[in-house]
């Protein structure tokens, strides 16, 4: 049986309306997504994907065209506190989504808000303290921990609302690389394993790898959509719209320039490995 829609974009227009001039943020879009996807939005600054994001689970809502979650209108005034429940956010910055003084404290707000039972606030706070691998903070400050463990903190404060997806508004842009792939591999983790929605904003193309789908976006359109190897063999067409493709796409496309015979979709560092020693092999 098909997965049920998790969100569905519909002819979704949405001006920004400015005191000099307005600003098409987004022209028209159209977008499913299923219980249970992986999804990553690419496209470079003012593509209107963080537009997009913001649209999901309420913050923003249509000019024209409508946006569903789990069924329900996000114009819906009724539906507002319903629907970000379903759809839970992790923002850029994590301090602006820490609000306690210990971490434990910081993970239970949320559900505390929701007038939840104490004795369920606890085991959702160690249930999403797990989940993020972080359990072993729950006493910490949170200003003592690296950029990566913030999020990762702020990721479980958006866990502990029990939510069906979460929209991951670009969570690495303001992290070092270490935290970057701490982030991406809790993302992984809750999609494969809690079997939560991944709505994942970028303009990093190695985050996008390991998506189920790729969405790319410029000037307020979805331009192009596909897995992440259809997408990345596009190196061409995606370079055009100013974007990268992954290290190893682009090495690839490369040796494939210099005659080489190599397929130009490798994704990873390990397909690059085995491709080239397959061809030391053969030679």
């Amino acid at each position: 049986m098909e997965n049920e829609l998790m969100i569905n974009v519909e002819g979704l227009t949405f001006i920004y309306k400015g005191q000099e001039s307005d600003l098409l943020a987004l022209d028209h879009i159209d977008l499913k997504i299923r219980d249970g996807d992986h999804v990553v939005i690419i496209g470079h600054n003012g593509s209107g994907k963080s537009t997009l994001a913001k649209q999901m689970n309420a913050l923003l809502l249509p000019t024209d065209g409508k946006v569903h979650v789990k069924g329900m209108d996000t114009r819906d005034d009724d539906s507002l506190w319903k629907i970000r429940q379903t759809a839970g956010m992790v923002f850029q910055n994590p301090d602006n989504q820490i609000v306690a003084t210990i971490v434990e404290e910081d993970v239970a707000f949320g559900p505390e808000n929701l007038g939840i039972d104490p004795t369920e606030i606890r085991k959702r706070v160690d249930q999403s303290l797990l989940a993020v691998d972080m359990a072993e903070y729950a006493q910490k400050a949170p200003h003592l921990l690296s950029g990566g463990q913030k999020q990762r903190i702020a990721i479980a404060g958006v866990i502990a609302m029990k939510p069906d997806c979460i929209i991951f508004d670009e969570p690495t842009a303001m992290l070092d690389p270490s935290g970057r792939k701490e982030v991406i591999r809790t993302m992984q983790k809750l999609n494969r394993e809690e079997g939560i929605t991944i709505v994942h904003i970028t303009h990093f193309m190695e985050e996008a790898v390991d998506a189920g789908r790729v969405v790319v976006m410029e000037d307020g359109k979805i331009v192009m959509e596909g897995s992440p190897r259809e997408i990345f063999s596009r190196v061409a067409e995606l370079k055009k719209l100013g974007l990268d493709v992954p290290q190893m796409t682009e090495l690839a496309q490369e040796l494939k320039d210099e005659g080489i015979k190599i397929a130009s979709n490798i994704l990873t560092v390990e397909e690059m490995v085995s491709v080239l020693c397959q061809l030391k092999l053969k030679n």
